[in-house]
């Protein structure tokens, strides 16, 4: 019989639609993909329907249970302040969000302060780690939220050690995400955890997420990094490199893919990503590397061939043009030592 893992989705007023869909589609994938772990929702809220950030309502929601066993994992996710304009069949335009109250976030503030144990996963997505850290359970912590949080986290939780440029930070029982998509990247880390990572590497694959990005990437990941431009031609090229960056690219493979000339491949790179074709390329195999490093018993040279480098002293090399510390270290840091 597969273990079954209790997870309790804290969904608020106005609630950030991303935030609770990326996550409960990860668990769904991820209940077909093995037999040995069975993940089951339960949403939660201050009351029975709440707005979402696209103008959905959810419901109905389990008004905040009085208790929690002791392995579930408690998700805490984001709100907006205005949710999506609908139009509704008879042409009318009203207001769907909900007028978020203080009594409804005093009483999820107060729910999670009694609920919320160390035998528990508190996982905040976004702008909820705000209630966690209301809450009084992120304080000495290492934390994170969306960038344009911190501030604002950094106040109601004076003691807390606040990153601003990460995916997703884990200190103890409690981890907390930046920005919408990276509770997705949160959500497989625990997925992994409770599974293994081939299953994470599958829910990844099925959900077309190219790599699974490790919490100590910055927010501006790599994989995101030099795509925030509008040529098509760059953008196929940039997405066949980040589909296999071990391959053997050489300038003339990505000019074929480019369907342009080499020189014009590299001013395509310089003008519109920033960076020159080899140092995109070398950017992408060293979050391969540290992926692997974090989610792996490998060795460096193994990882060195996986990665697309001809030997560790290479990898170790190239290594040093990006990071500032070593790859043994970098080992230790993702996996949270």
């Amino acid at each position: 019989m597969p273990r079954l893992q209790p997870v309790y989705l804290l969904v608020m007023p106005n609630t950030l639609l991303l935030d609770v869909a990326a996550p409960a589609e990860a668990l769904r994938i991820a209940n077909h993909q093995q037999d040995d772990v069975r993940f089951v929702l339960r949403y939660v809220g201050t009351q029975r329907s709440v707005a979402t950030s696209i103008g959905l309502r959810l419901s109905p929601l389990d008004v905040l249970p009085d208790d929690v066993p002791d392995n579930a994992w408690l998700v805490v996710t984001g709100t907006v302040e205005k949710p999506l304009p609908v139009q509704l069949p008879d042409g009318t335009m009203p207001d769907v969000s909900d007028i978020p109250t203080p009594d409804a976030e005093a009483r999820a503030v107060a729910w999670l302060r009694q609920v919320v144990r160390p035998s528990h996963q508190l996982a905040c997505i976004c702008t909820g780690a705000l209630l966690a850290a209301r809450a009084g359970l992120l304080d000495a912590r290492a934390c994170t939220t969306h960038h344009g949080s911190c501030d604002a986290l950094r106040t109601l939780a004076p003691s807390a050690r606040v990153a601003d440029n990460r995916l997703y930070v884990h200190d103890g029982n409690v981890w907390t995400s930046a920005g919408v998509t990276t509770g997705l990247d949160l959500m497989l880390t625990l997925i992994a955890n409770a599974t293994g990572p081939l299953c994470a590497a599958a829910v990844a694959r099925q959900m077309v997420v190219y790599a699974r990005r490790a919490g100590a990437d910055p927010q501006l990941s790599p994989w995101l990094e030099g795509r925030n431009h509008l040529h098509p031609a760059l953008h196929r090229l940039q997405d066949a490199i980040a589909a296999d960056p071990a391959h053997d690219w050489t300038l003339a493979s990505m000019a074929e893919i480019a369907c342009a000339s080499e020189r014009h491949v590299t001013r395509l790179f310089r003008e519109h990503a920033g960076v020159a074709p080899i140092d995109y390329l070398h950017r992408l195999r060293i979050a391969l590397a540290r992926e692997m490093l974090g989610n792996s018993q490998l060795d460096l040279e193994r990882i060195a061939e996986r990665t697309g480098f001809g030997s560790s002293r290479h990898l170790r090399r190239v290594w040093h043009k990006f990071e500032t510390l070593p790859p043994s270290r970098a080992r230790r840091v993702t996996h949270g030592g």
